[in-house]
């Protein structure tokens, strides 16, 4: 296998223009879901994987097969079922016989060895077929029979789920929610919208996105996008909000200590500032500021951010809370 690796160097200006680019051919086929199709974006060019959570006929796997198509990468789809193994996601070793008839083991590389991968219903699998993601989405690399396997680059996961409390779903591990560089609620359409669908999908012609970007240029826009400065002051609120996710800290806010069991982890710090820092360039800004940072918030912390049962039982939620230490602590400069 050959990995991409960033052999040319794109400028701001050219990174806004293949963004906006990318966006323009999604459009193509999604109807609306601008925050949808941008949150998506920033965690390709994140370098991250991304969770989409809707109820079922939100164009959430669509999404995924368009990106697929803008994106000139290799691209597979797992479909998660109730009785999917992990080998079934990361491959597994056969024996086979070689030119000579000798037999041997050989390694079958699974779905899983792609660019873009997309998990289709990941909640619909048990949390043991879940967990033969993990080092994939974190490593980058995957162990079968004690070889590691390096994958390619660009790599991201780009994972589906339906609300958990529809039948037949397994809540998805913390530690693998960890992992989700953002997770991004996909809303039901407005009506206008609805009609729009209705007219781009019941008709004989269906639209087809151009291939705009390759996967060397992906990490190209993704080295440039960690090269954006950010003030020590911006630094330091990003800080000041994670700390205030955890109940235990001074920083904790009123309404950290009456719902939150756990905060987010320090990776939700490092999603902020990189989601950040991309915020900016597709804004034409070459610095981070403290709105960039509020914006990602909520898809950077929702899942990171575990309640308590006193939340579950007054319905308080994720975003709640996020928005309410948003409220509490303020922009120092």
């Amino acid at each position: 296998m050959t990995t991409a690796s960033p052999t040319i160097t794109i400028s701001p200006e050219q990174f806004r223009a293949a963004a906006t680019a990318v966006e323009a051919e999604v459009g193509k086929v999604i109807v609306g879901q601008r925050a949808l199709i941008r949150q998506t974006l920033i965690t390709l060019l994140a370098g991250g994987n991304v969770l989409l959570e809707g109820v079922p006929g939100l164009a959430k796997t669509t999404l995924v097969r368009t990106l697929a198509d803008v994106l000139d990468c290799r691209f597979s789809r797992i479909q998660f079922t109730p009785d999917l193994m992990p080998a079934d996601v990361v491959g597994t070793t056969i024996i086979a016989e070689d030119e000579t008839g000798r037999r041997q083991f050989r390694f079958e590389p699974g779905p899983i060895f792609s660019n873009l991968v997309l998990a289709d219903e990941i909640n619909r699998a048990t949390p043991k077929t879940q967990s033969a993601l993990l080092e994939a989405m974190q490593e980058r690399t995957v162990s079968v029979a004690k070889t590691i396997h390096q994958l390619d680059k660009p790599f991201f996961v780009l994972a589906t789920q339906n609300p958990l409390e529809m039948e037949g779903t397994y809540p998805l591990p913390e530690a693998q929610l960890d992992r989700f560089f953002f997770k991004v609620d996909v809303p039901f359409p407005p009506v206008d919208d609805l009609i729009e669908i209705a007219l781009r999908t019941t008709g004989m012609e269906n639209a087809r996105p151009n291939k705009v970007l390759s996967g060397v240029h992906l990490v190209a826009m993704q080295s440039l996008a960690r090269e954006v400065p950010v003030a020590s002051h911006v630094l330091r609120f990003a800080a000041r909000l994670i700390a205030a996710t955890h109940p235990g800290t001074k920083e904790a806010a009123p309404i950290t200590k009456q719902y939150v069991r756990y905060g987010a982890s320090p990776r939700g710090m490092q999603a902020l500032i990189l989601a950040g820092k991309i915020m900016a360039l597709l804004d034409g800004r070459y610095n981070v500021a403290f709105t960039d940072l509020r914006a990602a918030a909520l898809p950077a912390l929702r899942h990171r951010v575990i309640l308590n049962f006193e939340a579950q039982a007054e319905g308080i939620t994720g975003d709640d809370t996020i928005r309410g230490i948003l409220e509490t602590v303020r922009d120092e400069a």
